[in-house]
């Protein structure tokens, strides 16, 4: 298992809908959750919104994900996106939480892109994470390689 320690930042809050883009009031999240199910990944029990965890001085390349699913056309405003999903274990204030890595492939993500030192975590609902607590995520060595910048 590769420990890595991170810290909650503020995302773009267009997963969650607190972001306010007028495309996705609700979020992106509750449009792409009956797709995400229909090819065999179901999303319902999380939260819906993304942990964004800034994992600096490290960065991540793609290995292995647990869930791959192509082209979903789940808006009309983008193209069909791909996604990566990764098996992970968050840990804050001695709590141990399991979710995922939510990933929207780089190679087909139009917008709102991502920093490689930042990964975007689907947890079930946890109390008091906000942005500046530190957190600790166990993820497979298989799933992500890890290196210094």
């Amino acid at each position: 298992m590769n420990t890595i320690e991170g810290k909650v930042i503020s995302g773009y809050g267009v997963a969650s809908g607190r972001g306010k883009d007028p495309r996705y009031p609700n979020g992106t999240l509750i449009l792409q959750l009956p797709h995400f199910k229909q090819k065999g990944l179901d999303l319902r029990k999380y939260y819906r919104g993304t942990i964004n965890i800034d994992i600096n001085p490290l960065e991540y390349s793609i290995n292995k994900p647990t869930h791959f699913i192509k082209r979903v056309n789940w808006s009309n405003f983008i193209p069909p996106e791909n996604f990566y999903f990764f098996e992970v274990e968050l840990v804050f204030k001695e709590q141990n939480y399991f979710g995922l890595v939510y990933m929207p492939d780089p190679e087909t993500k139009t917008d709102h892109h991502q920093i490689n030192t930042m990964l975007e975590v689907i947890m079930p609902p946890i109390k008091g994470i906000e942005a500046g607590k530190n957190v600790t995520l166990l993820i497979r060595e298989e799933c992500l390689n890890f290196k210094r910048k």
